[in-house]
């Protein structure tokens, strides 16, 4: 069984530019974010979960307690996110945007080399998807 735990390097996308155009992302930060490669880290102790993502734009690190709320910062919103594990190589973050209720979320589904984020959102009929190869 693969492990959730561990670091992982960006190397493609999937229908990203139509999921960001879809959840109202302006030209120019989708341009950023499809065109990053960040690095992503995850350290799990416990039922505390730490994801770091490393970019050259900015570092994004959330703490939180599996299966409890905690609120991520976005650009121009706050969400309210739930992650639970769901088995030995699936993770799920459940969101939701209290200011009109659209629902999102992202599935990590993990293998022995990568990490494969699946980025859904009420408004993206077509989920988006980052491809992440495991790195020691």
């Amino acid at each position: 069984m693969p492990s959730i735990a561990g670091k992982y390097k960006h190397y493609k996308n999937e229908n990203i530019d139509d999921y960001f155009i879809a959840v109202g992302v302006p030209y120019m930060g989708r341009k950023m974010m499809s065109m990053s490669s960040p690095e992503m880290e995850i350290i799990i102790n416990g039922e505390t979960m730490t994801i770091r993502n490393v970019s050259l734009l900015r570092t994004v690190e959330y703490t939180f307690k599996l299966g409890e709320e905690y609120e991520e910062t976005m650009p121009n919103t706050v969400i309210k996110s739930i992650t639970t594990i769901i088995n030995d190589n699936e993770l799920e973050t459940k969101s939701i945007i209290p200011e009109n209720g659209t629902k999102c979320g992202r599935h990590y589904l993990f293998s022995d080399d990568e990490c494969i984020i699946t980025l859904t959102h009420d408004n993206a009929k077509t989920p988006g998807k980052r491809y992440f190869r495991r790195i020691n």
